[in-house]
């Protein structure tokens, strides 16, 4: 197995650092050489501090007013800048107005800036190939900042954003270290669940956010493969933007059709260097525990059970029940297996600095985490961020660089214990017999902890490296093209050794089982663009036209093992009996496109943006990779019209966008015959079976997109209130097809001529409710009502979706068996048969449960006195799922349950709302447990309201820390949740594994 290196991978990043930065550095030497003396002559060197109302200000842009020199103040609020004598300097940041000061020859120019809600529309937003201010925006772009992301201590970036953004659905699917996110922006488009994941751009290098892991390796310690977002690291982030309708995306073309994530790194500011500092530590618990029963509870259950079923003799393997165990031992398993405390540690260092031509930035991170569960599981991360950015003098050549190399290691037990947690028996044996050693109880207890001698560990090793070289060569125009780079090396094996099982059974290390998996992703991409900013009267004109090309490769190989003489060779394939391959795939992927934007803007009020693009891909056959997409978006600035002349609105938009995007998610060889190798052998020969039907005719899935939205800004936009409505239509659904069992086939994939419809309304609303000397409040508030529909689909009735969707209903729903109640006669469930036919089948799953959510959303509200900051979020959603009786064995077996079933037949006056206990021989009832979790009987409000982050904040006064800052903090994450739901979390809803944890954090930041 390989060895994890750190050092081994930084170094090729490292080197490819020093070499770019001399390469550039000695192209502009020359040139910058020739107009230094001339320069100096004319110049002299400003500099200052610049404050609010609460100290030192970092990011402040200072411009020299005429040109475009510029510098950035860095964290203790000071810049440096050279100007002429009689220069204006401007100082401009977000949220404060902006100020113009003579320089008349003062070489220390100190500013303090006053707040100004209505800079927020002057703020620049990131829309991937360009940048536009945020009161210009045609299209859907919401934003969150290095800010947001400071105050929420998570490994994966899916997190940050999680309450905070309007039209944006976040899942936490597992409170295991390393697991993932669920992602929807603005719904579910696409029939295939692989096909809705959004676009991720990193610094302008799309980045692949489809697992290299396999489902079997890592089943039963994450419910889904590790999540490849875990390599990117929140703390290097400085802003993350989301463009979700057509306006913004089509430019994208086929890669934006589920929306586009856009992850900018932090970058170096000129002024003196700095050294940054950061640390904290985190503590994590279950933040709810299942009420389940306790031993007299179970005891009784389990003595009713046999009652009804007329056994008065308890089998030999009863050993809950018959006498072998204990009758008075009441064991909280939640506590036992899952309820210990995990501890994180996070550390990060950065130096950033430059020159007004250069800047640069240096910066590393080391975060280990551990587990709630009895194991030595840690997942650690080592991660090395990269910027430089240099600009010569007279502004007309730009280089942007930027690097991050990430590392991962996670070892987590061999088994997410969870299940075990609320099913065994609270009187089972103790864990460990008197000498220390795992107890077996004489065979009749299977030990949870023996799944702990099993491991899994996963390794992950990504580099991501991007360069922009940007030309000036006329006014006006100005050329750019984008390089870069991604390697992924993904590794995970999961081991079974024999010592796991029961004694009883004899096991030896001929039943040890290994799985591993190896894997490796690299893709480039090139974009020359070129850019044109002119005016024709009082309309200014953008014109930008570039073009793509992408290449990626993907090799997966899978392998499992069983049979080894020695349990210390079970890492060693070589010596297992059995050996198979699981999966061996090797695929590439190319694609290329030419896109265009035109932007007018006419008199800063009329705004008119025009995005086409042109996709080939080659995920589908010759005749058809190639398609266009494109979008229109208009906006109307109608505060600035002469009719409104109002103190009371300081700020009025309408927009609207229409457009066609696509999608190509298909995998790779879709639209070919494709064979892999049998196991079984032919005269001695192994041969090849079909495994796909060749069919070159399907194309790309399209997505119809359309918005309207209104922005009002009141009262100098302290009020600023954002509602918009949208509507997707996605069509020429890419799905298999299914075919009769005599092709040998069960589908051949092609385009389904059905329509999925997504609409909805989002509403942001942004207050500054008060501002004083000392003291200011902001409240910022997201809400969607999103309403997914299936609009047609041919042939549903007929087809094996029949059991699965329903024309006019969401594609999230469940179609169920509809409960009726208890047999008084038999005490079992009882469902009713729409058809008549006297049997429950298929056909008569008729009931419906839309887990998809009917609105969610988050407010959140800053508070601020003198050098003290409170932040906090609480996220809601509105939903329906099933409870947590979904996922217990029928009720009177040898397994554990919720309190729920203390309530059950033969209650009377309808209070029994569990079928009578069974220990497992009544058939009647046993049947019917299974069509009772195929049932609506288990459909339950799962709603909820969760304080998901909240941040106290001690900023050190800057008149006692002459020479640099500090803060230090208090985090809380998943505080507490309000919610009628009855299970373990309303969020994941399974039992199988961890919830979200609940997390305090103490930490530290140091600037100097």
């Amino acid at each position: 197995m390989k060895k994890f290196s750190l050092t081994k991978r930084i170094r090729p990043m490292v080197y490819s650092f020093i070499v770019g930065s001399h390469l550039f550095s000695a192209t502009a030497k020359a040139h910058n050489n020739l107009q230094e003396t001339t320069f100096q002559q004319q110049h002299q060197k400003i500099s200052g501090t610049i404050t609010d109302r609460l100290g030192p200000l970092p990011g402040v842009t200072i411009n020299i007013k005429g040109t475009s020199t510029t510098t950035i103040s860095d964290y203790n609020g000071q810049y440096a800048i050279t100007a002429n004598p009689n220069a204006t300097l401007i100082f401009s940041f977000m949220g404060f107005k902006t100020v113009e000061i003579e320089v008349d020859s003062q070489k220390i120019v100190n500013v303090q800036l006053k707040e100004d809600a209505t800079a927020l529309q002057e703020v620049k937003i990131n829309a991937g190939y360009y940048s536009v201010k945020e009161k210009e925006r045609t299209g859907s772009i919401v934003r969150m900042t290095a800010k947001d992301i400071a105050t929420q201590p998570v490994t994966n970036v899916l997190a940050t954003m999680q309450g905070r953004m309007a039209g944006v659905n976040i899942v936490q699917s597992t409170g295991t270290p390393g697991g993932g996110f669920d992602i929807q922006i603005r719904g579910i488009s696409s029939l295939r669940t692989e096909g809705n994941t959004p676009l991720y751009i990193i610094d302008g290098m799309p980045y692949p956010s489809q697992s290299l892991g396999n489902g079997e390796v890592s089943s039963g310690v994450l419910p889904k493969e590790s999540s490849p977002l875990n390599s990117i690291n929140p703390s290097d982030i400085e802003s993350i933007e989301v463009l979700k309708d057509a306006d913004a995306t089509a430019i994208y073309g086929s890669r934006g059709a589920n929306g586009v994530v856009l992850i900018s790194t932090k970058k170096g500011n000129a002024g003196t260097t700095k050294f940054n500092v950061s640390a904290y530590t985190s503590i994590g618990i279950i933040a709810n525990k299942l009420k389940v029963l306790n031993t007299q509870q179970y005891l009784a259950m389990r003595q009713e059970a046999f009652a009804n079923d007329g056994i008065t003799q308890h089998q030999d393997d009863a050993y809950d029940i018959n006498g072998t165990w204990s009758q008075t031992r009441n064991t909280n398993w939640q506590k036992e297996l899952i309820g210990g405390t995990s501890y994180i540690q996070n550390a990060q260092t950065s130096v950033s600095g430059g020159s007004e031509n250069t800047q640069f930035m240096l910066g590393g991170t080391y975060r280990d985490e551990s587990t709630v569960t009895r194991d030595n599981g840690h997942y650690s991360k080592g991660a090395v961020h990269s910027s430089m950015i240099h600009k010569t003098s007279d502004d007309s050549f730009h280089l942007n660089f930027s690097a991050d190399y990430t590392s991962d290691k996670n070892t987590l037990p061999g088994m997410d214990l969870s299940r075990l947690a609320y099913t065994l028996a609270p009187n089972a044996p103790a864990l460990y017999d008197n000498a220390g050693n795992l107890n077996w109880e004489e065979g009749t207890f299977e030990n949870p902890l023996g799944y702990l001698e099993g491991t899994y560990l996963s390794l992950s090793n990504n580099l991501i490296a991007n360069a922009m070289i940007v030309y000036k060569f006329y006014p006006g125009f100005e050329f750019k093209t984008s390089v870069g780079f991604n390697d992924t090396k993904f590794s995970e094996n999961r081991t079974l050794p024999s010592t796991m099982y029961n004694p009883i059974y004899n096991p030896t290390s001929l039943d040890s089982q290994i799985f591993n998996n190896n894997s490796s992703r690299s893709s480039w991409i090139v974009e020359p663009q070129l850019n044109w900013v002119g005016k024709l009267g009082e309309a200014e004109i953008n014109v930008l036209v570039g073009t793509t090309f992408q290449s990626q490769k993907q090799q997966l190989m899978a392998v499992y093992g069983a049979g080894f003489p020695s349990n210390t060779l079970i890492h060693s394939l070589t010596a297992a009996s059995n050996v198979i391959v699981i999966n061996d795939d090797r695929s590439e992927y190319k694609y290329s496109a030419f896109f265009t934007r035109v932007n007018l803007n006419y008199k800063d009020r009329y705004v008119v943006n025009l995005t086409a693009r042109r996709d080939g891909s080659s995920r589908f056959g010759p005749g058809n990779r190639f398609a266009n997409f494109g979008a229109i978006g208009a906006a109307w600035l109608f505060s600035k019209e002469a009719f409104i002349n109002s103190n009371f609105l300081s700020f009025g938009k309408f927009r609207t966008s229409y457009g066609l995007t696509g999608n190509d998610q298909i995998g790779d060889y879709q639209y070919l015959d494709t064979y892999s190798v049998t196991s079984n052998v032919y005269d001695g020969g192994i041969g090849l079976q079909p495994t796909r039907l060749f069919n070159p005719h399907f194309g790309w899935e399209t997505n119809k997109k359309m918005e309207a939205a209104l922005e009002l800004g009141f009262f100098k936009d302290r009020i600023f209130l954002s509602t918009a409505w949208f509507q997707n239509r996605s069509s020429n659904q890419l799905i298999g097809i299914p075919l009769s069992g005599t092709t040998g086939f069960s589908s051949v994939q092609a385009n389904l001529e059905a329509t999925v419809q997504n609409t909805g309304y989002e509403i942001e609303l942004h207050t500054v409710n008060l501002t004083m000397k000392d003291f200011k409040w902001t409240t910022a508030l997201n809400f969607t009502a999103p309403k997914n529909k299936l609009l047609n689909f041919p042939g549903l009735e007929g087809s094996v979706y029949a059991n699965t969707f329903v024309i006019g209903e969401s594609i999230s729903i469940q179609k169920l068996y509809h409960y009726t109640g208890i047999d008084p006669v038999n005490g079992a469930y009882n469902f009713k048969d729409f058809n008549g036919d006297g049997q429950l089948t298929s056909a008569d799953r008729k009931s419906i449960l839309d887990t998809s959510p009917k609105f969610y959303g988050g407010l959140g509200n800053n508070l601020s006195y003198k050098n003290w900051n409170l932040d906090f979020l609480l996220q809601f959603v509105k939903q329906e799922a099933a409870n947590e009786l979904l996922y217990f064995p029928v009720a009177g077996t040898f397994s554990n349950q919720p309190t729920a079933v203390l309530n059950h037949f033969p209650l009377t006056n309808n209070l029994d709302t569990v079928q009578q206990y069974t220990s497992g021989a009544n058939g009647t009832v046993f049947t019917a447990q299974n069509y009772y979790t195929q049932s609506d009987a288990l459909n339950t409000n799962a709603s909820y309201v969760r304080l998901k982050s909240a941040s106290l904040t001690y900023s050190i006064p800057s008149a006692w820390s002459k020479g640099f800052s500090a803060k230090v903090y208090l985090q809380g994450q998943n505080l507490f949740t309000l919610t009628k739901y009855s299970g373990v979390d309303p969020e994941t809803k399974s039992i199988y594994y961890l919830p979200p944890l609940r997390q305090f954090t103490l930490g530290i930041q140091v600037g100097f």
